[in-house]
């Protein structure tokens, strides 16, 4: 088993309630614990907690477990300050990066903290205070660690991003991954269900339960393992597959790209840029992600056309490249996990 580690957004709220049970109740705690999104908990060390001036910090250090992350070992600090109004309001610090284009989840000139650390935050400081509160997000080491990463090209600029959909990290590992995707498999046959959903991760996972209703054993979680766990389902009683995801994710299986991870395949901004201009006979873009083709570069009704046409590509490269016996049905949603269109019949699973 590989260890697994704690996400940049974990780190965030762990400082940041550590910081508000100083400033607030003079607890100066060496460890904490918070909500994370799944509803279990997390328990934590601290680096340091101190009084500042005018409120108070913390600082978490990032353990990715066995993943290769770059910011394993980074500092994650974070100051508070009281406000007036009894909002939460979030700051990029030193090595936190701002968001200059449109496309992303968060408006133009926001801190680059995601939605989901945004909630995590929020939530471990009011176990403590329900009082307004500034909170200004550092990492020291931001800037330089930003230039491995994606941000540039996103037009995130002068750090990072807090990420995280469920606060913790799994290490991304071939066989060990694949090991662990298959007992999820295998337990979905075992359950008797005839027509699974694949997810890549937990805004997928999120939306299928939304959207429909579906035992805990139905929704198989893939990763960036297409490939693999589509070979897995043959041989099993399986009569129809639904494969709910991001379009920046599954637009890859379209352009036959069975492993999905950002360094084993391409982006594919590019391909959907060319069949949204293909379809509606006009240039796309300039965008930056796949997210800012569909919200901003195209209209609600275009949307819809683009995706459905995206999906039924994803869906024909699937039954060409694997010729399976099941009915397979594809479903494209954003970031905010709202539908943009689909392909093959959802009968079966509403």
């Amino acid at each position: 088993m590989l260890k697994q580690g704690i996400s940049t957004g974990s780190c965030a709220a762990l400082a940041a309630k550590a910081a508000a049970q100083l400033l607030f109740n003079a607890e100066q705690v060496r460890e904490t614990d918070i909500p994370l999104p799944d509803g279990s908990r997390l328990r934590w060390p601290l680096a340091a907690v101190r009084r500042t001036r005018n409120g108070a910090e913390a600082v978490v250090v990032k353990d990715a477990g066995d993943d290769p992350d770059v910011t394993h070992g980074t500092r994650i600090e974070v100051l508070i300050e009281q406000r007036d109004d009894g909002e939460v309001h979030f700051f990029a610090g030193e090595g936190v990066g701002t968001v200059t284009l449109p496309g992303l989840a968060l408006e133009v000139g926001e801190a680059a903290i995601n939605p989901v650390p945004r909630k995590m935050i929020e939530s471990a400081l009011r176990e403590v205070t329900a009082l307004g509160l500034n909170v200004t997000v550092s990492v020291p080491q931001g800037g330089e660690l930003a230039k491995k990463t994606f941000n540039p090209k996103l037009g995130i600029r002068g750090g990072i991003s807090i990420l995280g959909t469920s606060g913790r990290v799994r290490p991304f590992s071939s066989d060990a991954l694949r090991d662990s995707l298959k007992c999820a498999l295998d337990i979905c046959i075992a359950s008797g269900t005839r027509a699974p959903v694949l997810v890549p991760g937990n805004l997928g996972f999120r939306a299928a339960h939304r959207y429909f209703s579906l035992t805990a054993q139905q929704v198989v979680e893939v990763s960036n393992e297409w490939g693999f766990m589509l070979e897995q389902t043959f041989g099993h009683p399986f009569e129809e597959l639904l494969l709910i995801g991001h379009p920046g994710k599954l637009a890859k299986l379209a352009n036959r790209q069975w492993q999905t991870h950002s360094a084993k395949s391409d982006s594919a901004l590019d391909y959907v840029t060319g069949l949204a201009a293909e379809l509606l006979e006009r240039p796309i873009g300039p965008e930056t992600t796949v997210e800012g083709l569909f919200m901003h570069a195209l209209k609600p009704g275009e949307r819809q056309l683009v995706a459905e046409a995206l999906a039924e590509a994803i869906n024909s490269a699937i039954h060409r490249e694997f010729n399976p016996t099941w009915r397979s049905a594809v479903l494209l949603i954003n970031l905010k996990g709202e539908i943009l269109g689909g392909n093959g019949s959802l009968e079966r699973w509403q």
